[in-house]
């Protein structure tokens, strides 16, 4: 191998280890739970997945609950009418989580325990 292709080698496997420490500094600090919760809430509000990622499971299961249950009659059209409550949901705390700033979601919802909107 040439020198060159060493170089390069080494430069490649720096990057990588720089963006695996950035990478899990990210998905472990406080600070960054607000992009992680705006998108899940926005891709996969009705299923509650973004409140369990902010500690707030029991709210998280009446979200997965109300959706099973929607899902579950809509067999019988009756949860046509409740089917997309959840999503809705979803997408509006996404959107209030994405446009907050970092300190004033951390303040509302990390510290202060807001689990709805």
């Amino acid at each position: 191998m040439s020198e060159e292709n060493k170089d390069f080698a080494e430069e490649a496997k720096e990057t990588a280890k720089e963006f695996a420490e950035s990478a899990k500094e990210a998905f472990n600090s406080q600070d960054n739970k607000k992009i992680i919760a705006g998108i899940l809430a926005i891709l996969f509000g009705s299923l509650g997945i973004h409140k369990f990622i902010l500690g707030y499971n029991k709210e998280g299961f009446i979200l997965l609950g109300f959706s099973i249950a929607a899902y579950v009659l809509s067999c019988l059209f009756i949860g046509l009418l409740f089917i997309w409550i959840p999503g809705l949901i979803g997408i509006i705390e996404g959107i209030i989580y994405l446009t907050k700033s970092d300190e004033e979601f951390y303040n509302t919802y990390q510290v202060g325990k807001k689990p709805w909107f």
